[in-house]
């Protein structure tokens, strides 16, 4: 199995109490932060690129906003473990593991919307660009 498998299909946790659980899924978080992280300094790199261009447009992200959204990532990473917990204690052994898809949606989508910066300001750079050319 190869490194990037094994991170995206992760083993569940064996045992389904939600000390196990939320112990399961905070030993994934720096992996999640890491990966997240990587993609939002992407993201700003090409804002701050694309602000550098002609016609010079101002489109810079704030510190602001990438600090509220790496808060609220680790807020909603946090939901992940509150409701497989949840399902485990609903369902009991008649549902099986959800926390490695949980993990894994949750991080394609945090790592989307990160990048979406990347597509708004690239708009805002084509509308510019005719702009100035019109």
């Amino acid at each position: 199995m190869t490194a990037l498998a094994r991170l995206l299909f992760p083993a569940p946790a064996v045992r389904r109490s939600p000390e196990v659980i939320v112990g399961w899924w905070e030993r994934r978080r720096p992996v999640y932060n890491v990966i997240v992280g990587a993609t939002g300094l992407l993201s700003w790199g090409v804002v701050e690129l694309l602000a550098w261009l002609p016609p010079n447009r101002q489109g810079h992200l704030p510190w602001q906003l990438i600090l509220v959204f790496g808060i609220g990532a680790n807020v909603c990473y946090t939901f992940g473990s509150v409701v497989e917990s949840l399902l485990a204690r609903v369902w009991g052994d008649e549902l099986l593991p959800v926390g490695p898809t949980l993990w894994r949606h949750g991080l394609v989508f945090s790592v989307g919307l990160s990048l979406l910066p990347i597509g708004f300001a690239w708009v805002d750079y084509l509308f510019s660009a005719v702009k100035y050319l019109l």
